[in-house]
This record gives C-alpha cells, sequence and structure tokens, in this order.
C-alpha cells in the first residue's frame, strides 16, 4: 500500500472529492462519501477484499452505535414538536426571564430546544414566538431573531443527543464518554450563547426585516401539555447519562445505573417517555408523528453511517503508522493535531453547508489517529468532539439549507443574514476553539 506524504495527498485528495461532488455538483453527502470511500481505498492500493470488509466494518460500527440513538432522539424531538411541548418550554422560559429580557430568553429558549429539535424545524417553530415578543417588548426583530439561531445553533452542534456529537464520539471511540460530552458541552454553550447574545443585539440593532407571516394562532396555545410533560422527556435522558457519568467519576459501580445511563437506553426511555406524556389529540395521528420521526432520522442516518465507511476505509490504510514516525508526544503538538482538527471541520462545514456531514467526515479522518496521539482520558475525548463541532459551526452561510431558514422566517435580507448570522457563527467557532485549547493547556 501506499504510505508517506503520497497516502497524505491521497486522503486530502478524498476530502477535497467530497467537497466537489457535495457543494459543485450537488451530490448527495451519502453517494459523495462512499464514492470517495472507493477512490480513497483504489489509489492507496488497498486489496479490493480488504477494502470492501472495511467499509461494510465501518458503516456497520458506527450504526450499531448511533443508529437507535438518533431514531429516540427524532422521536422525542418530532413529539414535542407536534405537541406544542417545544412551545410550552418556550413560554415559560419567557415567564421566569421577562420581556426585559427577551433576548437572553429567546436565546436561552433556542439553546434548551435543540437539545432534542433540530435546527431549522426549532426556527420555524419558535420564530413565531420572536416575532411576537419584538412587538410586545420594542425589542429589534432582527436582533431577537439572531439570539433564537445562535442559540438553537450553539446546542446543535455542542450537545448530545443532536446527532453530530453522537457521530463524532462514536467515530473516535468516544461512546463511553457521552455524559462528559454533554456535560463540558453545556459549560461551553453559557459563555458561547452570552457572547452571542450581546452579538445578536448589536448586530440586531440596525437591520430592517420585512414582515413575516409565520406568527402563532392563540388557539394553538390551548392544546399544549403541561409544562411538566413537556420537560420530563428532554431531561429525563440527560440526566440519566450525567448521572451515570459522575458516579463512575467517584468509583461507584451500579449495574443497573451503569445500564440505564447508557446513552441508547436513556434515549430510549426518554421517547417511550415523549410517547406516553405529549400523545396527539387524535390517535390516527400518533403513527404519524413516529413515521415522521423516522423519516426526518433516515437522512441523518444513512449520511452518518457512510462516514463510518469512509473511517473504516481511513484505519484500514497506514496512516497512523505514518503519523507515528514523525509525531512527537508533549501539549504543543496536540494544541496543533486540535487547531488541525478545527480546520478540517470548518473547511468542510463552509464548502458544503452541514453540520453533521462536517462532524462525521472529521471525525472519521482523526479515528485512525487517537492510538497514536495516547489520548484516553474522558475530558481529551470530550475536547476532541467539541473541537469538531466548534469547526463544524464554522460558518452558516448561503450553501446551508439553515441560512436559508433564518433568512426566510425572520424577514431579514440574505445579505444583512450574511453580515450578521454568519459572522456570529464563525465567532461561536473561534470560542469553542479557544476553550477548548486552553482546558488542554491548563487542566490536563
Amino acid at each position: 500500500m501506499i504510505t508517506g506524504p503520497s497516502l497524505l495527498l491521497l486522503i486530502l485528495t478524498s476530502i477535497v472529492l467530497i467537497i466537489l461532488l457535495t457543494a459543485k455538483f450537488k451530490l448527495h453527502p451519502f453517494l459523495a462519501l462512499i464514492i470517495a470511500c472507493f477512490f480513497l481505498g483504489i489509489t492507496v492500493r488497498i486489496p479490493l477484499p480488504e477494502l470492501i470488509k472495511s467499509m461494510e466494518k465501518g458503516f456497520g460500527g458506527i450504526m450499531s452505535y448511533i443508529g437507535m440513538i438518533v431514531i429516540f432522539g427524532s422521536v422525542i424531538g418530532v413529539f414535542l414538536e407536534k405537541s406544542g411541548g417545544a412551545m410550552k418550554i418556550a413560554q415559560h422560559i419567557i415567564k421566569l426571564t421577562g420581556e426585559k429580557r427577551t433576548i437572553p430568553a429567546i436565546s436561552l429558549i433556542g439553546a434548551v430546544v435543540s437539545v432534542p429539535v433540530f435546527c431549522d424545524s426549532g426556527f420555524i417553530l419558535l420564530s413565531g414566538l420572536a416575532n411576537k415578543l419584538s412587538k410586545l417588548s420594542q425589542t429589534s426583530k432582527a436582533s431577537l431573531n439572531l439570539a433564537l439561531a445562535t442559540g438553537l445553533y450553539t446546542t446543535h452542534t455542542l450537545v448530545p443527543p443532536t446527532p453530530g456529537p453522537i457521530a463524532a464520539a462514536g467515530n473516535i471511540g468516544a461512546s463511553a464518554y457521552l455524559g462528559t460530552i454533554i456535560l463540558l458541552g453545556l459549560c461551553f454553550s453559557i459563555p458561547v450563547l452570552f457572547i452571542t447574545q450581546l452579538l445578536s443585539k448589536k448586530l440586531g440593532k440596525h437591520i430592517v426585516t420585512k414582515e413575516v407571516h409565520n406568527e402563532i394562532e392563540e388557539e394553538d396555545l390551548t392544546i399544549m401539555p403541561s409544562l411538566k410533560n413537556a420537560l420530563i422527556p428532554l431531561l429525563l435522558p440527560i440526566l440519566l447519562i450525567a448521572l451515570g457519568t459522575i458516579f463512575r467519576f467517584t468509583g461507584i459501580d451500579t449495574p443497573w445505573l451503569n445500564f440505564l445511563s447508557a446513552p441508547v437506553v436513556a434515549i430510549f426511555i426518554g421517547a417511550i417517555v415523549a410517547m406516553l406524556l405529549l400523545r396527539p389529540k387524535t390517535e390516527n395521528k400518533y403513527s404519524d408523528w413516529f413515521i415522521e420521526a423516522i423519516k426526518v432520522s433516515g437522512p441523518i442516518l444513512i449520511i452518518t453511517a457512510a462516514g463510518g465507511a469512509f473511517g473504516g476505509v481511513l484505519k484500514a490504510t497506514p496512516l497512523s503508522e505514518y503519523v507515528s514516525l514523525w509525531m512527537t508526544s508533549g501539549d504543543s503538538n496536540d494544541v496543533l493535531i486540535l487547531i488541525l482538527i478545527f480546520i478540517i471541520a470548518a473547511v468542510l462545514k463552509s464548502a458544503q453547508g452541514s453540520s453533521t456531514s462536517a462532524m462525521v467526515i472529521t471525525s472519521s479522518l482523526l479515528a485512525p489517529l487517537i492510538p497514536v496521539l495516547g489520548w484516553d482520558s474522558a475530558i481529551q475525548f470530550a475536547l476532541a468532539v467539541l473541537v469538531i463541532g466548534g469547526g463544524a459551526m464554522t460558518v452558516s452561510h448561503f450553501n446551508d439549507s439553515y441560512f436559508w431558514v433564518v433568512s426566510q422566517f425572520s424577514g431579514m435580507s440574505a445579505k444583512d443574514t450574511n453580515r450578521s448570522f454568519t459572522l456570529i457563527t464563525g465567532i461561536q467557532g473561534v470560542l469553542v476553539l479557544t476553550f477548548s485549547i486552553l482546558i488542554w493547556l491548563f487542566v490536563i
């Protein structure tokens, strides 16, 4: 097999191929990733039977971990959205913060809702609330929509059980540290949200928006579930996973808690609770909601699985052996690797638009290097996932479907959205990278 600088060049070429196929030729990421698998495997001269076996192993390996988690997470998200549970949570956050602090409130709403609900649907669901709050509080509509959009975006890329961080964790072998990733992701989200709120207020102040007819109808507010019923499916899996992590840190070994805090079990419990507490008013819609959750999870699953196949091919190359020849130990090298991971994820995100795809591909590239790097602690794995997430934030622009959702549902022009929302997403990513480097240098 080919090794040395030629191997690195071929891996770089395969990444460029993915970018060209998805960004320029508009090919679905699944097909682009599979084509890249064959291109890399054949050009590196992996024996053809081994190439096929590597793809199958990578494809099946990541699906065995993430498949059920994504489906169960989608069930929670769809039932929260369709039942009005997400809106109920939003209303109560507004009551707690008050209309005078609408920008922090709407940002927090976005961050909470985006843990189980995808960015696009979350913004569509809540943008009407942002526009109504603008009229009630005399706050800039653009500022409120920017705060909502960036709040959703923060936890979407940093806090499981959203698919991107889960896929990245699975690819690099960090599935056992999901609780640490959640806790650290939440810690990172707090300062990131604070900065984005200030930027949203400043940048949105002078943006003129057009009227958008997506206001929430009053009659819809009478059929929402209680706040308790809306919160339990969202918080229960997160609390179970976090509790399991805390117990393991303290050396307490409880078989039942280990079982219940396993991500697939915890999120499955959340999905069952969501289906019981957030039932539709008519029974015939019950099946429709579940089917929609399956449809929502499908595209994410096939992209993630294809990314796993690409990772499998990378592991079959002599990459880790070659890297081990020139890589020396030390914090400076680790920090350099973190920066490189961030740049790769940012390039992929900026080129092809999908944060989830960027996280899947970048983590697949990192996976073969983990044994060489010697990363083995929960914090190291968590920081690796968060740096990938930070890169996958950088930046949302014209080729990102979420960019257009924000533009169309906020009433901002594409030009104004680019000058404000795109700029903030870039700052968000750099903040995540900065926090990760500081923790790596002074904590690890």
